[in-house]
């Protein structure tokens, strides 16, 4: 294990849900991440290229770089310790003071709560950690799924956009959802970070 890698262990924290562990991604976890990442239906609304073997998540997985704002984890079952996708959190490149947030799921694990509930311990974490107040993520249009799990974070829809793959080949049409979160009385509250702007077509 490189020198890299050990430092985004020892600088990633374990965080603990109901019925997950999300954790630092290991060299380890190559075969249980090829999973996801090879398959087409998780693969369709992502950026990266579809991975056709473990020694390509291998390289995925020995170029995560420790930083102090941007946290990745993988997503651990506790009722057996499978991995069964990965997530993270950090500054937004395009809204100055938010902090962006992605995560993906194998298949099979679709349409049981894992997702909103990784995504909400991120969000906790960098609300109570790293005080972290405006939260900002965006979907395809065509993938209301993700759209879903955003709203069921507290998000809300602020308008629509584009992201093009990395290799620029292809560009999707997509939605951004917004939120503010402020602390009254020592709770935390949820409030609407922008407006919601209307679709270009109307």
């Amino acid at each position: 294990m490189t020198v890299q890698q050990l430092k985004y262990i020892e600088t990633t924290p374990v965080l603990e849900t109901e019925r997950l562990i999300l954790r630092p991604i290991t060299p380890q976890d190559a075969d249980a991440a090829f999973v996801w990442l090879s398959d087409e239906r998780v693969n369709r609304f992502m950026p990266y290229d579809l991975y056709t073997n473990t020694d390509e998540v291998l390289h995925w997985i020995n170029v995560i770089l420790p930083d102090d704002n941007n946290f990745h984890w993988g997503f651990v079952l506790k009722e057996n310790d499978l991995l069964i996708g990965s997530g993270s959190i950090g500054p937004d490149a395009k809204t100055i003071g938010a902090w962006g947030f992605g995560y993906n799921i194998r298949f099979d694990c679709w349409n049981k709560g894992y997702t909103t509930e990784a995504t909400k311990r991120m969000i906790r974490f960098a609300f109570e950690e790293h005080g972290v107040r405006d939260f900002v993520s965006n979907h395809a249009v065509d993938n209301p799924a993700s759209g879903r799990v955003m709203e069921k974070c507290g998000l809300v829809f602020d308008g629509f956009s584009e992201y093009k793959t990395f290799d620029g080949k292809q560009t999707f049409q997509s939605k951004t959802y917004k939120m503010h979160i402020e602390q009254e009385n020592g709770f935390a509250v949820t409030r609407r970070l922008f407006s919601i702007r209307p679709s270009p077509s109307t």
